[in-house]
């Protein structure tokens, strides 16, 4: 079982952040492309990177476990995307 060593609040930016396109298309196949417009919008300050981090490179990294009302549940191993 993962268990979380951060607990990040998800936060909203007026305008859409950069993701490499390699990253949205592998994500298209299990999420709307509604919920992924909605998704380029937010971002976290990540406690593993130590920098602002867009929500979806957060949901595509392996420490992360879940997002539950706003907050991500990180496991804080490490920074690496699990598609490269």
């Amino acid at each position: 079982m993962r268990t979380p060593q951060h607990h990040v609040e998800v936060k909203i930016s007026s305008k859409s952040l950069k993701v490499d396109q390699t990253i949205v298309d592998s994500l298209k196949k299990s999420l709307s492309s509604k919920m992924i417009a909605k998704m380029k919008k937010e971002y976290v300050e990540c406690p593993v990177a130590k920098q602002t981090v867009p929500f979806l490179l957060c949901y595509n990294c392996v420490s992360f476990i879940r997002r539950v009302q706003g907050v991500v549940d990180c496991e804080g191993k490490e920074y690496r995307l699990k598609t490269s």
